[in-house]
């Protein structure tokens, strides 16, 4: 991994992306970006403030203009959760590195994720959270070059470690 290769983290809501990123990145020398955060700044909102009064639409344009924008080199990227539902942003990262898919189950997402309302997470009008996982896996596993599990009894060194390895 050195040279201009990225590292692209997706998956669900709780998955530990940004966590297991900035490690990652730090283990590896690589840069940092986290793409919520990036939405954050642009916009002077909070995640959970653009869904509130713009809703997932226009959260979902706004998550695919900052992704379009980003032309890094040796960097770890820490994706939102809804990344997979916009195919130009994906086209836009799939080439641009490795894209690492970090797994959890239904239930341990579901238990990691204590802050729903105000974590800013993508659902459309109407659909639970069950929802939204079983419409997104499907679009991790397609766009992942790697798939490495994130539930159950692995601890955050053995997460980072397996990224690292399927590098």
């Amino acid at each position: 991994m050195r040279n201009h290769r990225n590292v692209i983290l997706i998956g669900m809501p709780g998955a530990g992306k940004s966590t297991v990123g900035v490690i990652v990145a730090k283990t590896l020398g690589m840069r940092f970006i986290d793409t919520d955060i990036l939405i954050q700044e642009r916009t002077g909102r909070m995640l959970q403030e653009i869904l509130d009064e713009d809703g997932p639409d226009a959260f979902g344009r706004i998550e695919e203009e900052v992704i379009l924008s980003l032309h890094p080199r040796h960097t770890v990227i820490a994706t939102g959760g809804s990344v997979v539902c916009s195919e130009a942003a994906m086209a836009h990262l799939s080439p641009a590195g490795v894209v690492v898919y970090l797994e959890i189950a239904y239930e341990e997402m579901k238990r990691r994720l204590k802050n729903i309302t105000t974590r800013g997470i993508v659902l459309l009008p109407g659909q639970s959270l069950r929802g939204m996982y079983d419409e997104r896996a499907p679009l991790y596993e397609r766009y992942a070059d790697v798939v490495v599990a994130c539930s159950g009894e692995e601890d955050l060194e053995s997460v980072v470690r397996g990224v690292i390895e399927a590098l």
